[in-house]
């Protein structure tokens, strides 16, 4: 029988996930905890977003408390530990935990490159391919290009090129190349411009992402424009991993190693503790928890009011501007990296790091993109 047939009737589960503005993302995530329902009924398995999404973090943990849930079970929702995994989530569940007596939350690690993870991986790489499997030397003519997220954490970019190689040597593609839609570099029209000059005629482009969204949409339409610019090279388009098998068996060790308590390595609650403690991280406020003039609000206009926040609105502001949405993106050394998020400017590039860029950054890209009519500048400020 499975540890989590066995907890206790006051014992719960709560799946932590970033939040997004595209609503397929939102949808695709609660599918994960229908995923560990559909496998144990039993099991009481709740979900919440950081932000811009509904539930939040707060609502689900609201509503395990009101299913008579004492000991909560928290694991994030997140492929790599960057900043969300390692400061934000840590801290909403603590907030929570030492305004409810008697409540006791156990919060375990990420997906990570948990072997099931990496199969459930290869398997939409496959899918992309028409193929059900690959002997070696199959795909010597292939080139695997995968997406990560990108980061301002380096860990977390590293995991993603390390991932990339294990999958390369895994299925035995004859060249492989990381690139990032996030903070870091190369960017993925970057990436993809440089990685057609290598000579493969077969590209397959991998999103590592669990849902979709605008990021993706962004992705797959970096691919196409590459693909109309080099009709002689066959892309593929992987698809994301959503709630496949593979991603629904690693949540559930996920979970079961967090019933099991820590290895000894630090979790990464252990990690947020001791850094609070030293002075170098701080507990604030997120849309993840109500605040007190939101007390009174309906759960309808907190969640109208998560939506309407955007992206698309200014870029000289973290993420702290007053109302509840208090995590920031860390600084990057490498903002102004030439094959970088400067070359995603008039793109929608997140506001959070739009305010890192010097002006003379935005004024080069602005005379680049000048000189191709019809392409939109955004403006620092």
């Amino acid at each position: 029988m499975s540890i989590l047939e066995q907890l206790p009737a006051d014992s719960g589960v709560l799946i932590c996930g970033h939040g997004s503005r595209a609503k397929i993302a939102e949808e695709e995530f609660s599918l994960l905890a229908k995923g560990l329902r559909d496998r144990h009924p039993s099991l009481k398995v709740e979900y919440g977003f950081l932000e811009y999404s509904a539930p939040n973090i707060h609502m689900a943990l609201d509503s395990l408390l009101a299913q008579g849930v004492k000991k909560i079970y928290a694991v994030p929702g997140m492929l790599f530990a960057a900043t969300h995994a390692q400061n934000d989530i840590p801290s909403v569940l603590t907030t929570y935990q030492e305004k409810h007596q008697g409540l006791e939350i156990e919060y375990g690690q990420e997906l990570g490159l948990h072997d099931e993870m990496i199969q459930a991986f290869q398997t939409r790489i496959l899918e992309a391919l028409g193929l059900d499997h690959v002997h070696a030397g199959d795909l010597y003519d292939t080139m695997l290009v995968v997406v990560g997220r990108g980061t301002s954490v380096s860990e977390a970019n590293a995991e993603a090129a390390k991932l990339t190689r294990l999958v390369c040597e895994n299925m035995g593609f004859g060249w492989s190349e990381t690139v990032y839609s996030g903070v870091t570099f190369p960017s993925v029209g970057q990436g993809l411009e440089m990685a057609v000059k290598l000579g493969f005629k077969k590209i397959v482009v991998a999103p590592y992402f669990l849902f979709g969204g605008k990021l993706i949409d962004r992705i797959y339409a970096y691919t196409d424009k590459v693909a109309a610019e080099n009709p002689d090279i066959k892309f593929m388009k992987a698809h994301y991993l959503r709630d496949q098998v593979h991603v629904i068996n690693t949540f559930t060790q996920r979970i079961e190693e967090t019933i099991e308590g820590p290895e000894p390595t630090l979790s990464l609650m252990q990690s947020f503790k001791q850094r609070l403690a030293n002075g170098e991280v701080d507990i604030h406020h997120h849309h993840a928890e109500f605040q007190p003039d939101e007390k009174h609000q309906p759960e309808e206009k907190l969640q109208a009011d998560e939506k309407e926040h955007s992206h698309d609105h200014g870029h000289s502001h973290s993420h702290d501007h007053g109302h509840g949405h208090g995590h920031s993106h860390a600084p990057y050394k490498h903002i102004a990296h030439p094959q970088g998020p400067r070359t995603m400017i008039n793109d929608n590039v997140c506001c959070c790091f739009m305010g890192q860029f010097p002006q003379n950054i935005i004024d080069e890209e602005k005379a680049i993109k000048a000189e191709k009519p019809g392409t939109p500048v955004c403006k620092k400020g």
